[in-house]
């Protein structure tokens, strides 16, 4: 008969106590001695994947600024366009992304990664290629802006999407020494889209110069924004099919069979050593008789084909049960306080954070006239230029810096750190820019909201993890490193969702506010939310070096014993 011999990731009985390990993939557990910024091949792979995703997102939602500013001369003559409909295109992929968070971050933990990932970029691509079909010269000029703002929506939904699927991936593959820094590598990739964004405005616009500047042919502006619109299917085609192809990963798939019990003295490289040094390889059998002879191969082969039928059987029935009992869980485990606080946290924080960031980042009319580049005057294609540089200015001037000094400190300073005093610090530039908005002159205002950017970036933007027209960091990291593995990208999903409510409001309010009360006004309401996001960044842990699938089966084991000593007592 044959033998066979366990799987590696099976249960192995000892007298020894046990706990729990993660069955994790081999460059997820690698290289453990790098500084936390020193990043693998695999990982700069990765990086690729998932952080082009967030590229995309802050490309296409900041993008929307000056294509809004371009229709103006497109359409309208130059003139303003409608209030109502100027909201709903700038507002539709917002709306689009609550209900692509929500979708996306559930089904992610109820279909798997792999079945879903890769579906969000799809999206994106048709509601881009739809975008560039406006037809702007067979429509009315309000029937040109409906056009647009479905389809943004249409790009919303892809977008949100993207915000929990790339953030579970990386996370279910990061090696925890390195996941706070993977994450915001990858977040910092909505500072680039954002900075290429400006920077591709500038160099489409001197390409039309001459025709619009010296012809006179400012309805070819048609083509500067089709042109710009059309530039995000580049890196998007690009990684289409990497995603559609990436296998799912081992936590993912061990957190739908629960943890495995590993005995202390077996380490991770003995596990590695039996699988062939591929933990997803699974034993051969040992051929041998009665009599300790060989077996005919048939046999053998009869043998191993039957136990590989029976062991893929189980599994289907297992992953059917588990996703039978997703939703159940899903709400069992947040009934519980201890993790009811954290989603609250996350979800308060976030909703925080957007109103104050994209209340600015939405509305940079009001920073461009403060420091001269608001397009005023001249030519429309002046006007279309100068707004371009004073965007390039913005963006250079805080959001990437404040993404990369994240990613040097985030593993020593610890999240929750960051996003205190990112949020302190933020309400402090909003407190100086509230309280002498009518007196301060050029050069401290722009020093001033440079160093807002920079602890916007250099705080609860990467920490929340939310991006939008110019978008932030630790907020990004918390949801994603938080939860379970089996909960985490539906919990990611509700966390970006009511961020992105917090943004939509204050898109929608920030200019009706400022004529009501005044714009020092609406200032000091965004440094009200800016203290309230440090305080409600008490309720979540801290997670440097914490691995949630650890403490989770621990509180299951704990939930065990303590049940079996009640059916004792009784």
């Amino acid at each position: 008969m044959a033998i066979l011999v366990p799987e590696p990731s099976a249960p192995v009985h000892s007298n020894h106590p046990t706990t729990y390990k993660s069955n994790l993939e081999e460059y997820e557990r690698e290289g453990d001695v790098r500084r936390p910024y020193l990043l693998s091949y695999r990982e700069v792979k990765l990086l690729g994947i998932a952080g082009v995703g967030f590229f995309l997102d802050a490309y296409d939602l900041f993008i929307i600024n000056p294509v809004a500013t371009m229709l103006q001369y497109r359409l309208y003559g130059g003139q303003s366009l409608p209030p109502g409909l100027e909201g709903f295109v700038k507002a539709g992929a917002n709306i689009g992304s609550v209900i692509g968070q929500f979708a996306f971050g559930y089904s992610a933990d109820y279909f798997g990664r792999k079945a879903v990932y890769g579906k969000e970029l799809m999206l994106i691509i048709f509601a881009t290629i739809g975008t560039l079909c406006d037809p702007t010269g067979a429509l009315s000029p309000s029937g040109s802006l409906i056009w647009l703002g479905v389809w943004r929506i249409i790009l919303g939904i892809g977008i949100g999407g993207d915000y929990p699927m790339s953030a579970s991936v990386a996370t279910d593959r990061a090696n925890l020494r390195r996941r706070g820094t993977m994450l915001a590598y990858i977040f910092a990739n909505q500072g680039w889209g954002s900075f290429v964004g400006s920077l591709a405005t500038i160099i489409v616009l001197l390409c039309y110069k001459h025709v619009m500047e010296v012809d006179g042919k400012t309805s070819k502006v048609d083509g500067v924004w089709r042109i710009l619109v059309g530039l995000s299917l580049i890196p998007a085609f690009g990684t289409l099919y990497q995603r559609l192809t990436l296998p799912e990963s081992t936590r993912f798939t061990e957190s739908r069979k629960g943890n495995v019990p590993v005995p202390d003295e077996e380490s991770i490289e003995e596990l590695k050593k039996k699988a062939n040094a591929d933990p997803a390889v699974t034993e051969k059998a040992v051929p041998t008789g009665s009599d300790g002879t060989r077996t005919p191969p048939s046999d053998v082969e009869d043998t191993v084909a039957a136990a590989e039928e029976k062991v893929r059987a189980k599994r289907a029935a297992d992953l059917a049960a588990a996703k039978k009992d997703h939703f159940k869980e899903f709400f069992h485990y947040f009934s519980e306080w201890r993790h009811l606080k954290i989603l609250l946290g996350t979800c308060s924080c976030w909703f925080l954070l957007d109103i104050a960031f994209y209340g600015i980042n939405l509305n940079q009319n009001v920073v461009l006239q403060q420091i001269g580049f608001d397009g005023s005057d001249g030519s429309p294609w002046n006007r279309l230029f100068k707004i371009g540089i004073g965007n390039l200015i913005i963006t250079a001037l805080g959001f990437v810096p404040g993404y990369y000094a994240t990613i040097l400190t985030i593993e020593k300073l610890g999240r929750k750190w960051i996003q205190i005093q990112g949020f302190l610090l933020a309400a402090l530039f909003l407190a100086i820019l509230a309280g002498k908005f009518e007196t301060l002159g050029t050069a401290p205002f722009i020093v001033c909201f440079a160093f807002l950017q920079f602890f916007f970036n250099f705080g609860a933007n990467t920490t929340t993890y939310e991006r939008g027209a110019d978008e932030p960091p630790p907020t990004q990291c918390y949801p994603a490193e938080v939860f379970p593995t089996r909960f985490r990208a539906s919990a990611h999903g509700m966390s970006a969702a009511c961020g992105k409510a917090g943004a939509i409001i204050s898109a929608l309010a920030f200019n009706s506010l400022s004529k009501k009360i005044g714009t020092q006004h609406v200032l000091w309401i965004f440094f009200g939310c800016c203290i309230a996001g440090a305080g409600c960044t008490l309720l979540l842990p801290e997670v440097r070096d914490r691995d949630p699938d650890i403490v989770y089966a621990e509180e299951q084991r704990e939930a065990e014993a303590e049940a079996a000593r009640k059916r004792a007592a009784q």
